[in-house]
């Protein structure tokens, strides 16, 4: 995700070099999440062909391709055919990633684990953000070539990282490579009982999959016309994805420089200066998220980081409405925007994604994630592409006004619709959904537990 933070500021040298117009901008900026799309509705069905590990590698490769062709690029036709390539390759890797480490976890550790692809997507949007700095110096012709080209430089180290890691578990026991999934498991469990424990609930959780395909009846059938329980996964897991994009991350970290720009800075160094910081902010905010996902639950952070954002968005918008054009509202608006990445990624940004991949039954875990996954990049893309032209009819404080409303429902929704899965197997939380209100009254008896753990004395 270097390419994130790296368009942001290189969009500026871009229209520079190639005269693009602004609809040409907003098309470039926001096609990669449209685009994506397409990545992720394949990532589940190419991932339980090919397997979880191989879906990662082909997501590497595609995305090398893109920022190649990008950085090479003579004209705005082929800067799109990188930006379609680099897209579907993100597509997949959104897609995939978090199901392969939720899949391969610990229950205790999961969470963390599996916001561990946030915390590469904020240090490649941070890379991003540097990498625009330290190259602005250059000529317009040069240095958004260069920003580009930094995107390969993590997709490399990806390749390396496949000769180590190991296929999901899952999808071994789905092939009937029992023997190979137990080796796994032996390594991310401390004893054989618990190996043991962990390959017959995968055993029987696959079972109930290679039935329903000796039934003839299809995972996409299923999702079409849900049960009340998947009903109830779909909400949760699409919602959240899409409350993650519609309250205007993309857009603060795309147009961060435009943000600023209308908070009264003109420099176009100090402008990249201060998005150096806003990358900083998201990506020290992440590790504090993945230090607390296991201990304190997704939900409680969930609440943190809407609430966080709302005030943040709210005062970001009356910032820019009422105190632009000065030092003081450059100050505050810079603030605004590094509280309001700080509260996404230590709640909503990474456990949207740990949630969605961990909410779904084994028969149904890819291609409904990969359906989330859709929600998110049509979100994020809708968003992206409509942002400056949303700025220019109701001004940038107006559609931060809109974006902090939206927040505000996303409290409701996490209050209404998520419910807490800290330190449950992947197969119990399937459980929760099964009856309505079940995991209410889980909530209570984690908190009843929680109490009497407190009154009674440790020794």
């Amino acid at each position: 995700m270097v390419d994130v933070g790296v368009m942001s500021g290189a969009i500026i040298f871009i229209k520079e070099d190639l005269k693009i117009s602004e609809v040409q901008e907003e098309v470039l900026v926001g096609i990669l999440s449209i685009i994506s799309l397409l990545g992720s509705l394949a990532g589940g069905k190419t991932s339980d062909v090919i397997g979880r590990k191989w879906t990662i590698a082909f997501a590497s490769l595609l995305f090398q391709c893109g920022a190649g062709i990008m950085a090479l690029a003579p004209n705005f036709t082929a800067l799109m055919i990188g930006r379609l390539f680099a897209g579907v390759g993100i597509g997949f890797g959104l897609m995939i990633a978090p199901v392969y480490i939720a899949e391969i976890s610990p229950s205790a550790s999961r969470g963390s684990l599996t916001s561990f692809p946030e915390i590469f997507i904020n240090l490649g949007i941070l890379l991003g953000y540097v990498s625009n700095y330290v190259f602005s110096g250059l000529s317009a012709h040069i240095n958004w070539r260069i920003m580009l080209g930094v995107g390969i430089i993590p997709s490399v180290f990806i390749g390396f990282a496949l000769c180590v890691i190991p296929e999901s578990p899952r999808w071994l026991v789905m092939q009937n490579r029992i023997e190979e999934a137990r080796l796994v498991l032996s390594k991310t469990n401390e004893s054989e009982r618990e190996v043991e424990e962990r390959l017959a609930e995968i055993e029987l959780a696959a079972g109930v999959a290679n039935t329903d395909k000796d039934e003839a009846k299809a995972v996409w059938r299923e999702l079409l016309y849900p049960s009340p329980g998947v009903r109830r996964m779909l909400i949760t897991g699409c919602g959240i994805q899409c409350f993650q994009q519609i309250t205007g991350i993309d857009a603060t970290v795309y147009y961060s420089p435009t943000i600023f720009k209308d908070a009264g800075m003109t420099d176009n160094t100090h402008i990249l200066a201060a998005t150096v910081a806003v990358g900083f902010a998201k990506t020290t905010f992440i590790l504090v998220a993945i230090l607390l996902i296991d201990k304190l639950g997704r939900k409680p952070l969930l609440y943190i980081s809407t609430i966080g954002m709302t005030i943040c968005l709210f005062g970001l918008s009356f910032t820019l409405s009422f105190l632009g054009d000065g030092k003081l509202g450059a100050g505050l608006a810079i603030l605004a925007v590094c509280g309001n990445v700080s509260f996404f990624s230590i709640g909503i940004g990474p456990i949207c994604w740990v949630l969605s991949s961990e909410i779904f039954p084994l028969r149904l875990r890819a291609q409904a994630s990969a359906l989330g996954g859709v929600g998110s990049r049509v979100s994020s893309g809708l968003v992206s592409m409509s942002f400056l032209t949303v700025s220019r009819a109701i001004t940038v404080g107006g559609t931060f006004f809109i974006f902090a409303m939206i927040s505000a429902l996303s409290v409701v929704f996490v209050h209404t619709c998520v419910p807490e899965t800290k330190g449950k197997s992947l197969e119990q939380i399937e459980l929760l959904f099964q009856n309505e209100g079940e995991w209410q009254r889980a909530e209570v008896a984690e908190v009843e537990l929680a109490d009497v753990e407190r009154l009674v004395p440790k020794e």
